[in-house]
């Protein structure tokens, strides 16, 4: 997903490879015979995994979190384990883990991870399965008392939503907060969203519910942006035209004239 300006969290897809190797230093550490506690997911520390099981090595991980006396470096282990969960489609392994975190912004990161693993899954998984899982997100994110990190893991519900093409349920879920920032920037995330997958009339529709002008004219001009460099120009140009300030439009106008250029070139310097 293209990053906007307003947005300082990594990818899903970018955070992933640092996971594995948050993990795999967690349990390279580990002394198979360590007499452990019984985890929420009944995991022991000592039992003994076959090096190509993930899941069975991330229980391991679960198992040892708790021995991890610095309450920041437990936080951090479970919300990499609930990221490592929600990339193997385990959810129901991964939920339990948010109430184990104290920090209310790892709670919200943690939110997040499970979310887009959900969204990464939803083509293989019917919406009945999903749509559930999103509840109890919703339930936990309810669940943090600090007003900002509640804010931010609504608006990572919604985005995994959009990712979802649960597009109805991700503007209910905007539309409930109660930050005015946070709220256009769930709208505005969507959007970038809905314009990566080519979907015009959702990622307007998201837009619409912007109540500030400059924040919508910022969030048409990056999905017009999103529309001309996946070579949807017709949607890039349709989008330009809801700008309102001038200056933002004729910025967004020569980034799509500009591109459509530079490709004339390209392909008339093949055909020489």
């Amino acid at each position: 997903m293209t990053p906007s300006s307003f947005r300082a969290v990594l990818p899903f897809s970018t955070l992933l490879p640092h996971l594995r190797m948050a993990v795999g230093g967690v349990v390279f550490c580990l002394t198979i015979g360590l007499i452990g506690s019984i985890g929420s997911s009944g995991a022991r520390a000592d039992e003994a995994c076959t090096a190509t099981d993930t899941i069975c090595i991330l229980r391991m991980t679960e198992a040892t979190a708790p021995m991890i006396t610095e309450d920041k470096w437990r936080d951090q282990v479970y919300r990499d384990l609930a990221m490592g969960y929600a990339e193997e489609n385990r959810p129901e392994l991964a939920i339990p883990l948010i109430r184990k975190i104290g920090n209310p912004d790892t709670r919200a990161m943690a939110i997040r991870a499970i979310g887009m693993g959900v969204a990464h899954y939803s083509d293989s998984m019917s919406a009945e399965d999903y749509a559930p899982i999103f509840k109890q997100l919703t339930d936990e994110a309810s669940a943090i008392t600090h007003p900002a990190a509640q804010g931010i893991a609504f608006t990572y519900i919604a985005m995994a939503q959009a990712f979802a093409k649960l597009d109805a349920e991700a503007t209910e879920t905007a539309k409930g907060m109660t930050n005015t920032a946070l709220r256009n920037k769930a709208f505005a995330e969507s959007a970038e969203i809905q314009a990566e997958r080519g979907d015009l009339k959702a990622a307007l529709a998201s837009i619409a519910h912007i109540d500030d002008e400059a924040f919508r004219d910022k969030a048409y001009a990056l999905t017009a942006n999103i529309f001309t460099k996946t070579g949807r120009h017709a949607d890039a140009l349709a989008m330009a035209g809801h700008i309102v300030n001038p200056y933002k439009k004729t910025q967004v106008l020569l980034n799509l004239s500009a591109t459509q250029t530079d490709q004339r070139q390209k392909d008339a310097g093949r055909k020489e």
